[in-house]
């Protein structure tokens, strides 16, 4: 990952019919190219394609229908922005199956975002580490497409960091170098609300494993839960503070609907806890070009 110092933006890119949500908005390959375009103008630096939704109680789809679904926008997006491993720009597959990291891999996606931290697929970790490719590790309970448990922990930090270290020696074996991980404590995923404010409250203690941390918490429940709005798309205040309140605490990377905002409220972050502001400070202004 490049600027180890800064941070990124992931802006999220759903070609799903039934992401919790905007499911269905950006089904069709060239509204999600566009899309994906738009976040990229924002500010994103990676751009996070997923075919499958992994909100709970989605159904389960085949490898061949979420490359059917994702393919055409990897391809779409690297075409437009040049998108690649050593560029500005990164294309990120969210997915859990070889077959699809390893095809969006060759497309020119050079992320692998993995809510199973490759514990769904065993071909998983080879297809990662003979592509070169980053990887991203989230915690999850359960494994995608089954119902998740009952989220119990006895210390939902100390249970999560475990895991996570677990799973990044278990990549470093598989010949993943420890330079192309990235680590997401899985907020949301399998977590009450006070497990995920727990987890963000002692996000330094993830930190310490050394990746860079990626949070996910843009428009979740827990946010709707805690200000009171039902609908995912006005969740956009408590997504802007639980991501300031995680890069004060050391995240790096963060995986957003709505960049723009985010952006600004960062990059506002980022110059108060410094006590000064330079034009290079932070993420990368919005200026790529892509079209």
């Amino acid at each position: 990952m490049s600027d180890p110092g800064g941070y990124r933006l992931m802006g999220i890119v759903n070609a799903t019919p039934d992401s919790f949500s905007d499911g269905g908005l950006f089904l069709e390959p060239r509204v999600a190219v566009d899309h994906a375009c738009a976040l990229i103008e924002q500010g994103a630096e990676i751009v996070d394609v997923g075919g499958e939704s992994t909100r709970p109680g989605a159904l389960a789809i085949t490898a061949e229908e979420e490359l059917r679904r994702v393919l055409p926008v990897v391809e779409g997006i690297v075409a437009r922005t040049g998108a690649d491993a050593k560029g500005p720009i990164q294309v990120s597959i969210d997915t859990s199956k070889s077959a699809v990291a390893r095809a969006a891999l060759a497309s020119g996606a050079s992320l692998v975002n993995d809510v199973s931290a490759l514990r769904a697929d065993p071909e998983m970790a080879s297809v990662v580490a003979e592509s070169g490719a980053d990887c991203c590790l989230v915690h999850m309970l359960g494994l995608p497409g089954a119902p998740w448990p009952e989220p119990r922990y006895e210390d939902v930090v100390d249970e999560v960091r475990s895991a996570l270290e677990e799973r990044m020696a278990f990549a470093v074996r598989e010949g993943i170098s420890e330079e192309r991980l990235l680590l997401d404590p899985g907020i949301g995923f399998g977590k009450t609300v006070e497990h995920n404010l727990t987890l963000l409250q002692r996000l330094q203690e993830l930190v310490a494993l050394g990746p860079p941390i990626v949070i996910g918490t843009s428009r979740k429940s827990f946010l709707g839960r805690i200000g009171g709005r039902e609908a995912g798309s006005a969740r956009l205040g408590g997504t802007i503070a639980s991501n300031v309140m995680a890069l004060e605490r050391g995240a790096r990377v963060f995986r957003v609907h709505d960049v723009a905002p985010l952006r600004e409220a960062l990059a506002v972050a980022t110059a108060t806890l410094a006590g000064r502001w330079t034009e290079s400070s932070g993420a990368r202004n919005p200026t790529t070009e892509t079209s």
